[in-house]
């Protein structure tokens, strides 16, 4: 039995949610989410919980538990309180800024780069070195995060490119003088 898949997910009180022939649609403070699951596992509300039980025990099914129990509670959670990532960019010249609801990249390369940023997404430059991505769907924000680091990933020699909080970046020596 999948550890993760056989724990029940807390719904708060301020979120309601519209269960449909594995259809789930979760209301909340932020917003709503949907979603359709497969139908190799039930999804069920049981009092202030949802339930994710599979229907057999075959290696689909077993994959899926784990799987639509963990999505179920990041709908939950992304609807109740909202997902952040925090980018920091690291080099001389290096920054963001948004103009519009577009985020404009100065990144080292001849011409800035413009990322559209989509309608259920929130992003907040604090400072001109680090950036906010928020939203209440886990997925869309994590994809935006990767896709503005893919950008100018960091490079290990000078640590210079585009990382995300926290992220230790493995260093290398330079070049030595050889005789």
């Amino acid at each position: 039995m999948s550890r993760i898949g056989k724990l029940p997910v807390d719904v708060p009180g301020n979120v309601s949610l519209t269960l449909n022939n594995n259809l789930l649609e979760i209301k909340g403070p932020k917003g709503t989410l949907t979603k359709q699951f497969n139908l190799k596992v039930n999804v069920e509300q049981k009092d202030s919980q949802i339930v994710v039980t599979r229907k057999n025990d075959s290696k689909e099914s077993r994959s899926l538990h784990g799987l639509t129990r963990a999505l179920v509670a990041n709908m939950v959670e992304g609807v109740s309180n909202g997902f952040t990532r925090k980018l920091e960019i690291v080099g001389v010249g290096y920054k963001a800024e948004m103009k519009g609801k577009n985020l404009l990249l100065t990144i080292g390369y001849s011409h800035p780069i413009v990322v559209a940023v989509p309608n259920d997404i929130t992003i907040n430059t604090p400072t001109p070195n680090e950036i906010e991505i928020s939203g209440i769907d886990k997925e869309i924000v994590g994809k935006i995060a990767a896709k503005i680091r893919s950008f100018r990933e960091p490079e290990p020699y000078k640590g210079k490119g585009i990382k995300y909080a926290g992220e230790q970046i493995r260093r290398k020596a330079g070049k030595t003088a050889g005789k």
